[in-house]
């Protein structure tokens, strides 16, 4: 059962209402916000005569697109995050697709992590939609952490979204708990009854246990958390090292986790994109006009960060399950996507072979400490190819797009692709 915000639920009571006493809390006090079904949510406000359909954000069944969020009133028909797409027509042929309105949900999230931020300073966000805060009493406000969650919840839902939130004694209990009542949920685990909390849940409810570990732990004879916090530590340590023990102590609750006060961006290490296609390339033409066409991506998004690196990745994907990467190291940092372009083309020979069916296209720029003349001998006459730097042609090019549209400019590269690719949100990342 869903808990509006005013009758949020006690993990071993059930809903309970009360005034800022009816949670006595004594100790750290941890909450998780999730944004419920967020993009799929925030097209939902947008769109007025879409609330209470089906609706689905992310690519097209025709061009290998896959689920990024899908509403609740999708996921009534078994549709979810990740799905291809193809499956996710079948199961709900009446949703209502869109390719998404990034822009507009981080300048929504930006407006829920002020609302957290009006709380208290210590906020991490872990996601555009989901963030650790500390609402421990006494240590910024005096009051009950639950009335301080009930008001963060009634501040989001003025936003026109809604969230669920988790509340315990440390990260672990936070994140389990905000997933135990969607939407619109309120979970409260007071200090003390975490073991009990935890105990009847399949392992699979903790982050960082995926299915392979999981396998692991049933060939054990565990299968919930309260058996995991009862395990032998020496037998978890023999099966799994160092994370076997740590596991153990975050089943049973006892794990000592902090929320990191928001601090300056980190700074970014890589600058990649990713294409995926509609239909695979299988001729060497098609895939180093598809490693040129995401090059000339890395390249635009290198200069608007003022960046350029020494290292460049490949990566291809052959199929959902099978992929791989090659990597090698400029004499000279470069933003220009025809340096460090050529390079990508030199290692396509290093992983693909002829008549390899490709489904992805990646491209990475990473090492941006300044050049590294060293790496020179280590490639010999490959090291002697690469192109000399044009980026100031990428910087007019950049401009005429800023100032016309991303269409104003276009390569033949780009215009091979143009109607080949997913129309899933294309996959650039910093890290």
């Amino acid at each position: 059962m869903s808990t509006a915000p005013d009758t949020p639920r006690n993990a071993q009571d059930g809903p309970r209402a009360g005034g800022p006493d009816a949670f006595a809390w004594n100790g750290p006090a941890v909450g998780l916000l999730d944004l419920d079904a967020f993009f799929a949510s925030v097209e939902q406000l947008d769109h007025p005569d879409w609330r209470g359909k089906p609706v689905i954000v992310g690519g097209s069944a025709d061009k290998r697109g896959v689920v990024s969020t899908a509403s609740y009133e999708a996921r009534a028909y078994g549709v979810h995050s990740a799905m291809p797409s193809a499956i996710a027509a079948r199961l709900c042929p009446q949703a209502i697709w869109t390719q998404g309105h990034f822009d507009r949900y981080r300048e929504l999230s930006a407006q829920v992590m002020g609302i957290l931020g009006d709380e208290t300073p210590l906020v991490e966000q872990v996601s555009i939609d989901e963030a650790f805060f500390d609402v421990t009493p006494g240590r910024f406000s005096k009051e009950s952490p639950v009335e301080i969650c009930r008001r963060i919840q009634t501040r989001v839902a003025q936003l026109g979204v809604t969230c669920s939130i988790g509340i315990g004694v440390n990260k672990t209990v936070a994140k389990i708990a905000s997933e135990r009542e969607k939407p619109r949920g309120l979970t409260v685990v007071l200090p003390g009854t975490e073991r009990v909390f935890l105990a009847p849940l399949p392992v699979g409810a903790m982050s960082g246990v995926g299915p392979a570990t999981q396998e692991r732990l049933r060939k054990m004879g565990i299968r919930t958390l309260g058996e995991l916090s009862r395990a032998d530590v020496r037998e978890l340590e023999r099966s799994f090292g160092v994370l076997g023990p740590r596991m153990a102590e975050r089943a049973a609750g006892l794990e000592r986790s902090s929320v990191a006060e928001a601090a300056a961006p980190e700074e970014v290490k890589s600058v990649s994109n990713e294409r995926t296609f509609s239909h695979d390339l299988t001729e060497r033409a098609d895939i180093e006009a598809a490693i040129k066409h995401v090059a000339g991506l890395v390249g635009h998004r290198l200069r608007k960060k003022g960046l350029a690196g020494t290292t460049v990745t490949l990566k291809l994907k052959f199929d959902v399950r099978q992929s791989r990467t090659a990597q090698r190291t400029l004499s000279s940092p470069t933003s220009d996507e025809r340096a460090f372009g050529r390079v990508a083309l030199d290692l396509l020979s290093e992983i693909w072979t002829q008549g390899t069916h490709v489904r992805l296209v990646g491209v990475g720029v990473s090492g941006f400490d300044g050049p590294r003349p060293s790496q020179l001998a280590l490639f010999g006459e490959d090291a002697k190819r690469e192109e000399p730097d044009r980026s100031g042609l990428g910087r007019v090019t950049d401009a005429l797009r800023e100032r016309f549209g991303d269409d104003a400019v276009s390569y033949g590269r780009d215009l091979r692709f143009r109607e080949k690719t997913s129309d899933t949100a294309p996959m650039h990342k910093d890290a």
